[in-house]
């Protein structure tokens, strides 16, 4: 736990007591802040008072005597209206900030040299982080990894000199919602991956979107690293405002070549350098080739490459060698839902791909095979699947579940044989039967959703455990380690 002294002395409203507001009340009290949380769940209240979290209801509150509302990132801030305790807070000119502001005050007051990496982007994001972390890790750093990939950052360690051995380096995915809660975030290191349209419900428009996410880049001070994607334009134009107020930008390339910054060609990760490129000598390698990718099964995909080049240029940054690099890649074991290989029968892979909540998350997966049966549907997002028609060539044949599914068959209508399965087991069963009587040299079952789960399962992993639990149970089957 890191305590917040920071705020000694000070009352904060808490107000979503789930595992990010547990760790923010429960850090702030052990930093001496008087302390009161809230929650719309009868239940969540309860847990808190449990914890020993002093709780009352915020609709009563003085609100006079409140320094600061700290809020959980699931709660309304803006659209598409403030939540109610956020128009009381704001009535009464209270700051409405989150976890991550929190850390941010605390390391500025006791190390604020100390290493903090935050990562943020549409997709990618927590792949990038975890591999950072696994970096670090891997030549010998105390990586605490934390944030929007699971544990709550003030659970973590303290932040600490960067004199102390071993190094210890904050690796922080953040999610667009705890950035707008974080008006102060000064990450040493800051990584955008991308940007595409994703959580219009809550940010009403792509261009505030898009605003929230540069907050983490335009935060970097001038002595650390902006690290940007610039296979998009919203990314581009950040990148060139980011270099024009004289941060220290370094641009990541997979689409196209770079002149300067980190660039992915053959499955190389390389330095650019300007052109003409030079050519490897025979048996050499190419000049700024840092790492290899090849037959890195758990960085598979153009994706991969993105955020491999991204954690490429973090791991620079924080002073590993190329290496360390190159061996922290190849033994990076990948994360659970994002291009999980589950197992194989026969020839017949079967991949969890869970956390792809939206067709461009799930472009990246279909990118990535030839003879897939697809199963996808759900919760659908704007704009369905019809960005994906350039890869229906690719689909032997699609299963359709949730409430996706009738709008998923349209739109693949005559240029993909599918079915409308309705459930995952229904679905696995049979694309796992027309796989293996299929004459696909190299069949994959794939699940890659691309619409969010809440239809069907409370979250995005609940439904990959029950894909993985499913495939596990099918006779023959045997399970990747």
């Amino acid at each position: 736990m890191i305590p917040l002294t920071t705020f000694a002395g000070k009352k904060v409203a808490v107000f979503g007591l789930g595992g990010s507001g547990l760790a923010s009340a429960s850090a702030l009290l052990a930093g001496g802040a008087d302390v009161v949380g809230f929650d719309d769940d009868a239940e969540s209240v309860a847990k808190a008072n449990a914890a020993g979290i002093p709780t009352a209801d915020l609709r009563h509150a003085d609100w006079s005597k409140i320094a600061s509302l700290v809020l959980a990132p699931g709660v309304p801030l803006t659209h598409p209206a403030p939540h109610w305790v956020v128009a009381l807070a704001q009535k009464a000119g209270v700051e409405a900030i989150g976890d991550i502001e929190l850390f941010c005050r605390e390391r500025r007051h006791l190390a604020p040299d100390a290493p903090f990496i935050a990562i943020t982007g549409t997709n990618g994001k927590s792949t990038t982080t975890a591999l950072i972390a696994h970096l670090a890790a891997s030549a010998g750093m105390d990586a605490q990894l934390g944030g929007n990939i699971g544990t709550a950052i003030l659970s973590l360690a303290p932040p600490a000199a960067n004199d102390i051995k071993p190094l210890r380096v904050h690796v922080i995915e953040c999610s667009s919602y705890q950035i707008d809660l974080a008006p102060s975030l000064d990450p040493s290191i800051g990584i955008l991956i991308n940007l595409s349209e994703d959580h219009l419900d809550r940010h009403g428009t792509m261009e505030h979107y898009a605003a929230v996410k540069e907050r983490l880049v335009a935060g970097v001070p001038r002595d650390g690293t902006a690290i940007v994607g610039v296979d998009d334009e919203w990314c581009q134009r950040i990148a060139v405002r980011l270099a024009q107020s004289s941060k220290r930008v370094v641009r990541i390339s997979v689409r196209r070549k770079l002149t300067n910054g980190i660039l992915v060609e053959q499955g190389r990760i390389m330095r650019a350098t300007p052109p003409p490129y030079p050519p490897p000598q025979a048996g050499q390698r190419r000049e700024g080739v840092i790492a290899e990718l090849g037959g890195i099964g758990s960085l598979r995909g153009l994706h991969n490459a993105q955020n491999a080049a991204c954690a490429t240029a973090a791991a620079l940054a924080l002073g590993l060698e190329p290496a360390a690099i190159q061996a922290g890649l190849r033994s990076f074991p990948g994360l659970a839902h994002r291009m999980e290989e589950v197992g194989r029968h026969g020839a017949i892979l079967f991949v969890n791909d869970s956390k792809a909540t939206n067709a461009d998350s799930a472009a990246q997966a279909l990118a990535c095979f030839d003879d897939i049966f697809w199963i996808a549907g759900g919760k659908p997002k704007t704009g369905g699947i019809e960005s994906l028609r350039g890869f229906f060539p690719r689909i032997r044949k699609a299963y359709l579940i949730g409430e996706a599914a009738d709008e998923f068959a349209a739109t693949l209508g005559a240029d993909v044989p599918h079915e409308i399965a309705g459930a995952l087991d229904k679905a696995l069963s049979a694309a796992a039967r027309d796989a293996e009587t299929s004459s696909a040299r190299e069949p994959v079952v794939l699940l890659s959703p691309a619409c969010a789960s809440f239809d069907q399962y409370r979250n995005f992993e609940v439904r990959g455990d029950a894909f993985r639990d499913l495939v596990r149970a099918l006779p023959g089957v045997t399970i990747k380690s």
